[in-house]
């Protein structure tokens, strides 16, 4: 089994301006908006690709030494349950960042304490 890095999430207090930094820089299109003021940006042909995407995540006071920067994950050849299961067994632990419990990502933290989402979607090889 193996994971993909799928997302690089950024916490930015100007998302859409970072945003067109990045899409000029990277050849990236914008991909998404959510409701909180996120952008989510990548190559044209989308999410789940060979290339990641970067979500640049609203936040109103971003600290560069508290983790801005962070990795999504995804299953290629089991489910999210089983991937999550494997990440704890090799020294992973959960971490509450304030978490409803209905999303659909589960929020973990490497043996460091560097935090990183494995979402529920699997991708192809």
């Amino acid at each position: 089994m193996a994971l993909r890095l799928s997302e690089l999430v950024l916490e930015t207090r100007a998302p859409e301006e970072l945003a067109r930094f990045w899409c000029a820089a990277l050849d990236y299109v914008i991909l998404d908006r959510e409701d909180d003021g996120s952008v989510e940006i990548g190559p044209a042909s989308g999410f789940g690709g060979a290339q990641p995407t970067i979500v640049l995540s609203q936040c109103a006071d971003p600290t560069p030494h508290q983790g801005r920067l962070h990795f999504d994950v995804n299953a290629m050849e089991s489910t999210q349950e089983d991937e999550v299961e494997r990440l704890r067994a090799l020294g992973a632990t959960d971490l509450d960042v304030g978490q409803s419990g209905d999303e659909g990502w589960v929020v973990l933290q490497d043996p460091e304490g560097n935090a990183f989402c494995v979402l529920r979607a699997v991708l192809e090889p």
